[in-house]
């Protein structure tokens, strides 16, 4: 049959092209050996014609493009590499190492994570992970501490503070940014306690609320924007206003709903497109079951657009939104 000298002249071809491949790789070796990586990269391109199913000879062109410091094609060689033989450990290694030199931290990373999930205990790619770890936070450190200067500049010490902390559980090794964290913490505190004994009785209130807020403690809260709210000077006072908001998601998270309703609709009075207040009703409204006001408040927000409303809470209201018109429609056909 004429089938059997076909696959006959199929396999013929394959071992010579892949022969020819490896005579071209044998060459391209020899050059690579010398240093001489233009070269090398042309036999090895050539072997790559012959036969673009062998990993090494993708791997050894990576190799070459790397020690010209061209390491874009080095990395696109490392991921054909990888994409041939699964594996192939070296061509993990290949590519993690061209995208640290591209300063790609992060696909580094998941390359080397992606590389250890075939051989969990490889020295090499373990030791390059606690660099590139080390790499990207001292990076991201780095960040927050220009942050906290701008801050410092702008005479923004809160700012300088809470970026300066960030930077600390980042890098905590760090001992000139402990430092610079311990001199700004000093001069935040005194501007604080400044700032704070300047406050009138009901503003001390709403920040000891605050206080209680952020520890979790929501009874002791509500009391103290309790005494706030009831001993601001008018109703429309803005710091009165952030009090009811505060309070409003401290009944929220108790459960008590109704509060937390008559919390957020007293802050739309003055603020009617307050999108704190108009989510967090919402979701007080549909947890009481009142869908139709809920699902007024979600289309409210979405009708204000992403860059107003902020995407999370526009992407948050159009999720409410497809749950609550669906529960609408089946409570108007009275299945519900």
């Amino acid at each position: 049959g004429t089938n059997t000298s076909t696959t006959y002249t199929v396999q013929k071809l394959r071992t010579m092209s892949k022969a020819e491949g490896d005579a071209h790789k044998a060459k391209g070796n020899g050059f690579f050996k010398s240093k001489d990586y233009p070269q090398a990269i042309e036999w090895y391109s050539k072997a790559i014609e012959a036969w673009d199913q062998d990993h090494t000879y993708f791997s050894n062109r990576s190799a070459s493009y790397a020690g010209l410091g061209e390491w874009e094609n080095a990395r696109e060689d490392g991921a054909s590499c990888i994409k041939i033989k699964k594996d192939f450990i070296k061509g993990y290694f290949r590519k993690a190492t061209a995208q640290e030199a591209l300063n790609e931290l992060k696909g580094a990373s998941d390359t080397i994570i992606q590389g250890l999930a075939v051989e969990p205990r490889n020295k090499d790619l373990l030791a390059m992970k606690t660099r590139i770890d080390g790499l990207a936070r001292r990076e991201k450190s780095e960040l927050l501490q220009q942050r906290a200067s701008a801050c410092e500049a702008a005479g923004d010490l809160a700012g300088a503070f809470k970026a300066l902390e960030s930077a600390r559980a980042v890098e905590a090794e760090n001992t000139t940014l402990q430092a610079k964290f311990e001199q700004v913490k000093a001069q935040y505190e005194r501007s604080e306690k400044a700032r704070r004994s300047g406050l009138s009785n009901f503003e001390k209130k709403k920040e000891a609320g605050d206080d209680k807020y952020k520890s979790g403690m929501f009874e002791e809260a509500i009391s103290l924007y309790s005494q706030c709210i009831d001993s601001a000077p008018d109703r429309g006072n803005p710091t009165a206003i952030k009090a009811l908001s505060n309070r409003s998601a401290c009944y929220k998270q108790i459960s008590n709903f109704d509060g937390t309703i008559e919390d957020c609709t007293s802050v739309l009075e003055f603020e009617p497109d307050n999108v704190k207040a108009l989510v967090r009703r919402a979701q007080a409204f549909e947890a009481v079951e009142r869908y139709k006001l809920a699902l007024q408040d979600v289309k409210y927000v979405i009708s204000m657009g992403i860059n107003v409303a902020g995407m999370q809470n526009y992407k948050l209201c159009n999720q409410m939104n497809g749950r609550l018109a669906r529960v609408v429609e089946q409570q108007k056909a009275g299945n519900y």
